[in-house]
């Protein structure tokens, strides 16, 4: 809490320690330029006195649009010095941590829970430590979002108080994948659909589930995937003959007449339709 706004208020998470925003005064307009966003938590806020790098969520980054556009939109003109959250009588001050604290534990009251405020840092770390524990982050990531001191802090001292450009876009990729375990809002991930898409096409060449499971359909690659896929339906030609193993798309209402005829059900597609299979 005191990162977005000091004891005394004169000082707190300001709209430039975003990079990666685009600000519109004149059309009151916000854009973030790539998601998860970077935030940049200077030394003089961070609550162990180092400078630290964390990221902001997609759902974090739509409520931070709508707070500076409302702003905008009354009449405040954001600069790279403007607090990045702040009430409307404060004008350009910022909340102080005990405002902060007050502001939080009035919501958490009226949803009906008797929780401290600081069961917000507990909820992050909760949810990073599951992340973690399937494969999506690593811990030297999990302990910098939070501003422990970690291996990362050596990246820091030899690249002159700055992160290498590829492990600030890796440790963007590890958040986004995190990221569903610490948005309220449902949403549509893309990558679960790109994920799903590389599962189907997976078992349409005849990989069984098992074979499915060992991929870390995550990390691996497109021209990786497309290697296997080749190689899959090379091996399958070749070791029966192009005819012991056919497989077949059918609408899902017929499956019962191809099951009845000596075919297996394999999978079902999202589009209404099915795979079978025919051994021989």
């Amino acid at each position: 809490m005191k990162t977005i706004g000091n004891c005394d208020g004169t000082d707190g998470l300001k709209v430039g320690d975003f990079p990666e925003v685009k600000i519109n005064n004149e059309r009151k307009t916000v854009e973030f330029t790539v998601t998860p966003t970077r935030v940049y938590v200077r030394k003089s806020i961070s609550k162990t006195k180092k400078k630290y790098l964390t990221y902001f969520c997609e759902e974090g980054c739509r409520v931070l649009k709508e707070h500076w556009e409302q702003r905008m939109r009354e009449g405040e003109v954001l600069t790279s010095d403007s607090p990045a959250v702040k009430t409307r009588r404060l004008q350009n001050k910022f909340l102080r941590t005990t405002r902060i604290s007050d502001m939080i534990r009035a919501g958490i009251r009226a949803a009906g829970f008797t929780w401290r405020p600081y069961v917000l840092r507990c909820y992050f770390e909760t949810q990073m430590m599951i992340a973690e524990s399937k494969g999506l982050v690593i811990r030297d990531y999990r302990t910098h979002w939070m501003g422990h001191k970690g291996d990362i802090d050596n990246l820091y001292s030899t690249n002159k108080g700055d992160l290498p450009p590829h492990v600030i876009q890796d440790m963007r990729e590890a958040y986004k994948r995190a990221q569903k375990y610490l948005q309220t809002e449902p949403t549509t991930d893309k990558e679960d659909l790109k994920k799903e898409f590389k599962r189907q096409l997976l078992s349409v060449v005849g990989f069984n589930q098992e074979e499915i499971d060992a991929i870390d359909l995550d990390r691996v690659s497109d021209e990786e995937l497309q290697t296997k896929l080749r190689d899959k339906l090379f091996n399958s030609k070749k070791g029966c003959n192009g005819n012991k193993h056919r497989q077949k798309v059918i609408p899902i209402e017929e499956i019962e007449t191809y099951l009845e005829n000596g075919w297996e059900y394999r999978d079902q597609l999202p589009n209404g339709k099915a795979i079978v299979q025919l051994t021989q």
